[in-house]
């Protein structure tokens, strides 16, 4: 139905033309490391090399043919001109110059980039109810890894090994793949937002910081907890108190209509209060679905308002250099009246 819909957009004359695994898999259901999608108002092209033919004859259902993708230099003209295409459109965002231009040299009509990416990234921002069971579906399984992720971390546990149990726990759980690469950080390696897991020992006392995802059926999930290990100091479960106020803000302020930036502000405003405004330096939250980073983006200089169907995180931190770092993330899901939570993780400090 996605391709469908997206169809229906086009002009008279107007072909376009789908290169990136993701909005390719995002239109035809369709996963493969290469491949085209060639459409028109009226019919779509599915090209798929020797590696996925089969596959693909047997999987994409919305296109009107399969084609075998031998030589597209010469097989992109030669559809234009049995499609009828007075001109082509193409990605921008996913594109390469070297690939627009290559693409260009060989369809025979004008070519034009970024038309398509609005059209394609505007129907992906709405999710149906179909594509949010998903998102929940793949999120209740790092719910669950992270449930037992808590009871293996514990003193002289590195952040590495960390990191990999969750990632395995993950994919025997049910996900196809990661969302990214997990990040397991831990004492004052956690006041680096994207920290890279380490050789690092969990110790007595540290904050640890958990970003995770898991994949089903193409979509993904996004979320943050820190748990404390073994103790915790007055002051950093106070830092954990206000990242939770925050959190709290931002989920509240979540709205069709609102404007992202002030989402952002929402979460914003309650760490800069209390004092720790300078150490909140990225945006609250963003958009995920076939991607982990979709529209829109909750942040200060966003220019974007929410709109039902929108799935986006809400993620503020507290990051204090050479000491620790909190953050604690859930997904919502704009209705046609408020947001849906779809992150069913408690919240509160948890102390192992």
């Amino acid at each position: 139905m996605n391709l469908k819909a997206l169809q229906q957009q086009c002009a008279a004359g107007e072909a376009c033309l789908v290169w990136s695994p993701e909005n390719r898999r995002y239109l035809t259901g369709f996963p493969a490391s290469d491949g085209v999608l060639l459409f028109t108002k009226e019919t779509a092209l599915f090209f798929a090399d020797s590696r996925y033919i089969e596959a693909a004859q047997n999987t994409v259902a919305d296109c009107d043919e399969v084609v075998l993708l031998t030589r597209l230099r010469e097989q992109l003209p030669e559809a234009l001109r049995r499609l009828g295409a007075a001109r082509l459109l193409t990605e921008a965002e996913r594109l390469t110059v070297r690939d627009f231009r290559s693409i260009r040299d060989w369809a025979g009509v004008p070519c034009e980039a970024a038309a398509l990416d609005e059209r394609i990234n505007a129907l992906r921002r709405r999710k149906s109810e179909a594509e949010k069971q998903k998102i929940c579906a793949a999120q209740r399984i790092a719910e669950a890894a992270f449930d037992e992720i808590c009871r293996f971390l514990r003193p002289g546990v590195t952040e590495r090994e960390t990191a990999l149990t969750l990632d395995q726990l993950m994919l025997r759980g049910g996900a196809e793949a990661l969302s990214f690469e997990t990040i397991a950080v831990s004492g004052a390696n956690g006041s680096m937002p994207h920290g890279v897991p380490g050789e690092k020992q969990i110790e007595r006392g540290d904050f640890v910081t958990l970003d995770f995802g898991a994949v089903v059926d193409g979509y993904h999930s996004d979320m943050t907890r820190t748990v404390a290990v073994g103790a915790v100091s007055d002051d950093a479960a106070q830092v954990y108190a206000t990242v939770l106020r925050a959190q709290e803000a931002g989920l509240a302020a979540l709205a069709p209509g609102v404007a992202c930036r002030d989402a952002d502000a929402a979460a914003r405003d309650v760490i800069a209060a209390a004092g720790f405004g300078d150490y909140f330096g990225h945006g609250t939250g963003h958009g995920v679905g076939v991607e982990i980073h979709e529209q829109p983006t909750l942040n200060p200089r966003s220019e974007q308002t929410l709109a039902p169907g929108d799935v986006v995180t809400v993620e503020p931190g507290i990051y204090l250099p050479g000491r620790f770092g909190v953050r604690i993330e859930d997904m919502a899901y704009l209705t046609e009246t408020g947001a849906e939570n779809l992150t069913a993780c408690p919240k509160q400090l948890i102390v192992l």
